[in-house]
């Protein structure tokens, strides 16, 4: 079996995807998780392990997923509460799963911040990566949350 190929914007999103987690978790820095990312992740791979079914990121779009990683840290403070009012009451932000947060929060920002991709492929794309990670009640949360921002965000796209 060999890794899935996929697109170079697809891969730079699950390339954001898996820094935000990074990031999260072992607190690492904004600079330092694009510049480990692209010098680790999204190298050329001379020998590459042909077993590892996670997606191959070589062909990952560095600068978008650049401008992906750091515009959502930019972001944050805007996205998360919008997320929070997502939520049940009585939960936070905090009790979703750190995958969840990162596909959200990715997903989010470039509902609002970056125009040009179209809303179809932004919901597309992160149900995918939501796919890629979980089997479960987490894939239909994280395509609710995405259709009702862009419901709010960019509704002119959405008719049919």
């Amino acid at each position: 079996m060999s890794r899935p190929e996929i697109h170079s914007r697809s891969a730079a999103r699950m390339a954001a995807v898996q820094a935000l987690y990074q990031m999260e978790t072992a607190g690492t820095g904004v600079e330092r998780i694009i510049d480990d990312s692209t010098r680790y992740w999204m190298r050329q791979d001379d020998n590459p392990n042909d077993s590892d079914p996670t997606p191959n990121l070589q062909g990952a779009d560095k600068t978008y997923f650049s401008t992906l990683v750091r515009g959502i840290v930019e972001a944050q403070d805007r996205i998360d509460p919008y997320l929070e009012r997502q939520l049940a009451d009585g939960w936070k932000l905090s009790r979703l799963d750190a995958t969840v947060r990162a596909i959200l929060r990715a997903g989010l920002f470039e509902l609002i911040r970056l125009p040009e991709t179209p809303v179809r492929v932004i919901l597309d794309e992160y149900i995918e990566i939501a796919r890629s990670f979980f089997e479960g009640d987490e894939v239909g949360f994280v395509n609710a949350v995405l259709d009702a921002a862009a419901q709010q965000a960019r509704s002119d796209e959405l008719v049919p």
